[in-house]
C-alpha cells in the first residue's frame, strides 16, 4: 500500500477576518464544512443561562431566503448527508457533510442562517419547549448529574460550576430585555472575525479556497472580540482533587498544559497492555476500567479527569491513588522517544482513515518539543517520589505496521516451499471448499481505494465472541479499522470497516482469541431510553434458538467488500482459523403479514420511548425502492410535525433501517411529557396524512435519492453496509446500480401503493417500547 499523503491543512485568514482551514484529500467521496464560532455557554450574560444553546437551535428554523423546509437541515437530509451543531463552553460549532455536487448549496444555507436568522417570537416559544424537554431529560440523566457533581471540586466562581442548560425559567423570551440580549449576543459574536471555517474534500486546495471566499462574502464583517478570561480553576495552591460516586473514583488534575501534551498523557494512561496502570489495577482487583480524558481546555486552563471504575465497594481510593502517583513518577522519568513515534503514527493513521466530516473537525496539532517540556514540567510539579513498581511502557500496536514477513500461499504454518509436497490433494480441496463456502467477496466496488469492509456472522456462537472483539477493538481502531460486535438474537455479527492493510492481522488475532477460553464481561452501560431500544431492536426482529450454543455447533459466513486479490487471499487464509463451521445461513425473518407485535423493554429512564419498525412486504427491489423513496419523503415532515409543531419530544426521527437483509421504515420518539399511548396515536395520525402529502408533492425526490446510491459518491463504509444486506437478501452483485434505476422510475402511484401497505402493516409492525402495549390491537411478543 502506498504511503499516505500528508494531510496537514492549509491555514488562511481572509480579508474580513474569517479564519480558514482547508484539507485536500483525493480519497474522499464527500465534502464537509465545520464552522466554529468563538462563543459558547460561558460567554452569555449571567442573567440568561442557556442563551447560546438556544440561539444555536433558533438558527436552524429557517430564514427569509431559505425557509425551514429549504434550510440546511432539510437540504442535507434530502441529499443523504449529515448535519448537526454543538454548543460547548467557549465555542459553538455547525457542521455538515454532503456529496461534492451539492456542497455549495449547503454552504449557502449555512452562511444565510448564521447571518440572517428570523428569530421570530413564535419560533422562540416553540423551540424553548424543546430545550425545556432536553433540560428535563438532562436533569434526570445519571451521567449528566455525575458530571455536575464531579466539577463541584473546582472553585465556586468558575463557570464550569455554573448552570448553563436553558429551560423555561432561564429563557424568558416574552421579555424585551431577553430579546435585546439575544440580538446583542448574535451581533457581537456571529460575525466573520469570530469565526473559523474548516473545509475538507476531494477538490483541489484552490477550489476549496474559492468556496471559502464565496462563503465569507455572505457573512457580516466584524473584528475578533476577545472572550473574557475565566476565574481560577481552583483556590490557593490546590491543583487536584478526588471525587467518588457510583462505583467510580475520579482523580481530577487542573493545569496549564497544551492540549496535545495532555492527549499524549491520556493515551498512555488508558493503555491496557501488561505492565501498565490498568493491568496492575485489574490484577489487584482494585479497578476494572480506566478512562483518562481532557474535560476542558481554554485560555491556559485545562481539566483532566482520570476515571477509575472500581471493582468493589471497598475503600480502595488510597491504594489506587498511590499506584497512580507511582505510575506517573515512572512515566515522568521514562524515555518517550518510542512513545512519541507511536503517537505520531496513531495521528497519521487516523487522518488516513477519517471521513470528510471527521477530517474537517480534526484540529489536532503534532506534538511539539514545547508540548513535551510543558508535560514534563507538570509531572515534576506534582513532587512525586521515585517509582517503586516495575512498570513497563506499552508495546507498539501490532496492527500499525505491516507484518515483517508474509506466509507463502498454500503452505501449512511453519513450512517452506520445500515442504509443499507434504500437503495432500484432499487437504487443498478441503481448504478451498471451506474458504469459498463460508466467505465470499463482492466486486461491486472498485479496488482503487485502500479501504475495505469485512462482515462475519455466526449463528449460535458462544458469548465469548463479544469479549474477544472488545479486547481487540482499541488497537484495531488505532490502526484504522473499526471493529464492532452486534447481537442479532441467535446470530452474532462482527464488522471490520476501514483500511485493508491491517485487516488480515486483526482477523488472525480475532481467530486466535476465539480459539482460547474467553472470560465473559458485562458491557452494559447506562444510556438514554431511545438508544437502549435501538440496541435491542435487531434481537427483537429475530428469533431466539433454545438449543445450547458452543463453537462445536456454531456456523458462520462472511462477506468481504473492496479487497484487491492480494488482501483477499490474506483474509481467506486468516478466516480458515475461525472457530465454527462455515455454512450459508438462512436469513429469512419471521413473517408478520399484517400482525402488530409489541416488545416491552425495560430502560433506566421513566420517559416514554418507542420505536416502530415496519418491514417491507417482500425483499424485492421494487418494494425496497418504493419504501426508500417514501422514507426520503416523510423524514422532514415527520420531524416537523412531531418535534417542531406538536413538541412531543426531543428525540424524534424516521428513516430506512435494514436488519439482517430486511428493509423497513423505522420511526422513533422519546418524550418527557407524552405517554406511549399518545405517541402511538400521533404516529397513526401522521401515517393517515401520507396519501395527501404524496399527492401534493411537486417533486417526489427520485433523482436526489437515486444519486445517494452512486458508488462514485457513496462512502465505502455506507456502500459496504448496503452490499452486506443485499447479500443477505439474495440480491445480485449489481444491486446498487439496479436500486438506483428502480428508484428513478418509481411513480407516484407506486408510492401510494407503498403507503397502503405501510398503513395496513402488510409486512407487519414491530413496536419496541419501554412500557406495556397500549391496546389489544397489539400482540404481546413472546
Amino acid at each position: 500500500m502506498p504511503a499516505p499523503a500528508h494531510l496537514h491543512p492549509l491555514h488562511l485568514t481572509l480579508a474580513n477576518g474569517l479564519r480558514v482551514s482547508l484539507r485536500h484529500a483525493p480519497r474522499l467521496k464527500r465534502c464537509a464544512a465545520v464552522l466554529r464560532v468563538d462563543a459558547g455557554s460561558h460567554d452569555v450574560p449571567l442573567a440568561w443561562p442557556g442563551l447560546a444553546h438556544f440561539l444555536e437551535h433558533l438558527l436552524f428554523l429557517g430564514t427569509e431566503r431559505f425557509p425551514a423546509d429549504e434550510g440546511l437541515m432539510a437540504y442535507v437530509q434530502r441529499h443523504g448527508g449529515q448535519v448537526n451543531a454543538s454548543t460547548r463552553e467557549r465555542t459553538t460549532e455547525f457542521f455538515f457533510e454532503l456529496p461534492a455536487a451539492t456542497f455549495t448549496g449547503g454552504l449557502e444555507r449555512l452562511a444565510d442562517m448564521l447571518t440572517l436568522p428570523r428569530l421570530a417570537l413564535e419560533d422562540q416559544l416553540r423551540e424553548r419547549e424543546v430545550l425545556h424537554a432536553e433540560f428535563v431529560a438532562w436533569s434526570q440523566d445519571a451521567k449528566a448529574q455525575q458530571q455536575v457533581a464531579l466539577l463541584q471540586g473546582l472553585a465556586a466562581d468558575h463557570p464550569l460550576r455554573g448552570f448553563h442548560a436553558g429551560n423555561r425559567d432561564s429563557l424568558p423570551v416574552e421579555r424585551e430585555a431577553f430579546q435585546q440580549a439575544l440580538r446583542d449576543f448574535h451581533a457581537h459574536f456571529y460575525q466573520s472575525g469570530q469565526m473559523t471555517l474548516s473545509l475538507a474534500g476531494p477538490q483541489s486546495l484552490q477550489a476549496l479556497q474559492n468556496l471559502a471566499q464565496q462563503f465569507s462574502e455572505q457573512l457580516t464583517s466584524g473584528p475578533l472580540r476577545p472572550q473574557s478570561a475565566p476565574a481560577a480553576l481552583m483556590q490557593g495552591h490546590a491543583r487536584s482533587y478526588q471525587h467518588i460516586a457510583h462505583n467510580h473514583l475520579h482523580h481530577v488534575i487542573t493545569c496549564d498544559v497544551p492540549r496535545e501534551a495532555l492527549d499524549f498523557l491520556c493515551a498512555w494512561l488508558n493503555a491496557s497492555a501488561p505492565g501498565g496502570l490498568l493491568a496492575e489495577l485489574k490484577a489487584r482487583h482494585l479497578a476494572n476500567a480506566l478512562q483518562a480524558s481532557v474535560l476542558y481546555h481554554f485560555a491556559g486552563q485545562a481539566v483532566v479527569d482520570i476515571d477509575f471504575t472500581l471493582s468493589t465497594q471497598n475503600e480502595t481510593a488510597t491504594q489506587i491513588e498511590a499506584l497512580l502517583h507511582d505510575w506517573l513518577s515512572f512515566f515522568a522519568h521514562s524515555d518517550w522517544t518510542s512513545l512519541r513515534e507511536e503517537f505520531a503514527l496513531l495521528a497519521a493513521r487516523q487522518q488516513q482513515i477519517q471521513g470528510a466530516l471527521a477530517l474537517a473537525r480534526n484540529d489536532s496539532q503534532d506534538l511539539s518539543e514545547q508540548d513535551v517540556v510543558a508535560l514534563k514540567a507538570l509531572l515534576v510539579s506534582l513532587h512525586l517520589p521515585p517509582s517503586e513498581h516495575g512498570w513497563q511502557l506499552p508495546p507498539n500496536n501490532p496492527f500499525l505496521r505491516p507484518p515483517t514477513r508474509e506466509e507463502r500461499a498454500g503452505l501449512i504454518r511453519g513450512q517452506t516451499s520445500a515442504h509443499r509436497g507434504l500437503r495432500t490433494f484432499a487437504q487443498d480441496r478441503s481448504r478451498g471448499r471451506r474458504e469459498v463456502s463460508a466467505l465470499t467477496f463482492s466486486q461491486a466496488l472498485a479496488h482503487d481505494s485502500d479501504e475495505a469492509a469485512l462482515y462475519l456472522q455466526w449463528r449460535l456462537a458462544p458469548s465469548g465472541l463479544e469479549t474477544a472483539v472488545q479486547s481487540l477493538r482499541e488497537n484495531a481502531r488505532q490502526a484504522g479499522v473499526e471493529l464492532s460486535f452486534e447481537s442479532l438474537g441467535k446470530d452474532s455479527l462482527v464488522k471490520m470497516i476501514g483500511l485493508q492493510e491491517p485487516m488480515p492481522a486483526v482477523l488472525d488475532a480475532l481467530a486466535q482469541r476465539l480459539n482460547q477460553p474467553q472470560e465473559v464481561q458485562s458491557t452494559d452501560s447506562a444510556m438514554i431510553a431511545i438508544r437502549a431500544l435501538l440496541k435491542v431492536l435487531p434481537a427483537c426482529c429475530s428469533t431466539v434458538d433454545p438449543q445450547p450454543v458452543s463453537w462445536a455447533t456454531a456456523h458462520w459466513q462472511g462477506l468481504g467488500v473492496g479487497f484487491p486479490p492480494a488482501y483477499e487471499a490474506a483474509v481467506k487464509t486468516a478466516a480458515t482459523r475461525l472457530p465454527g463451521q462455515p455454512a450459508k445461513l438462512d436469513h429469512t425473518l419471521p413473517a408478520l403479514s399484517g400482525e402488530r407485535v409489541w416488545h416491552e423493554v425495560k430502560t433506566d429512564s421513566d420517559e416514554a420511548a418507542l420505536l416502530l419498525f415496519c418491514p417491507t412486504p417482500s425483499r424485492s427491489l421494487t418494494d425496497e425502492a418504493a419504501w426508500r423513496l417514501l422514507g426520503h419523503l416523510l423524514q422532514a415532515p415527520f420531524y416537523q410535525r412531531l418535534r417542531v409543531e406538536l413538541q412531543i419530544g426531543y428525540a424524534v426521527f424516521s428513516g430506512i433501517r435494514q436488519i439482517n437483509g430486511q428493509t423497513g421504515l423505522l420511526f422513533g420518539v422519546q418524550s418527557p411529557s407524552v405517554s406511549l399511548e399518545g405517541i402511538a396515536d400521533q404516529l397513526q395520525n401522521f401515517l393517515k396524512q401520507l396519501p395527501r402529502m404524496i399527492e401534493n408533492s411537486d417533486d417526489l425526490g427520485n433523482l436526489a435519492l437515486a444519486q445517494q446510491f452512486s458508488v462514485q459518491t457513496l462512502p465505502n463504509a455506507q456502500a459496504a453496509e448496503l452490499l452486506w444486506h443485499a447479500h443477505l437478501a439474495g440480491h445480485p452483485s449489481g444491486y446498487l446500480a439496479d436500486l438506483q434505476s428502480v428508484i428513478q422510475t418509481c411513480s407516484r402511484a407506486a408510492l401510494q401503493v407503498a403507503v397502503g401497505q405501510l398503513k395496513d402493516a402488510a409486512g407487519g409492525w414491530r413496536c419496541v417500547a419501554n412500557g406495556p402495549r397500549v391496546s389489544v390491537a397489539w400482540q404481546a411478543a413472546d
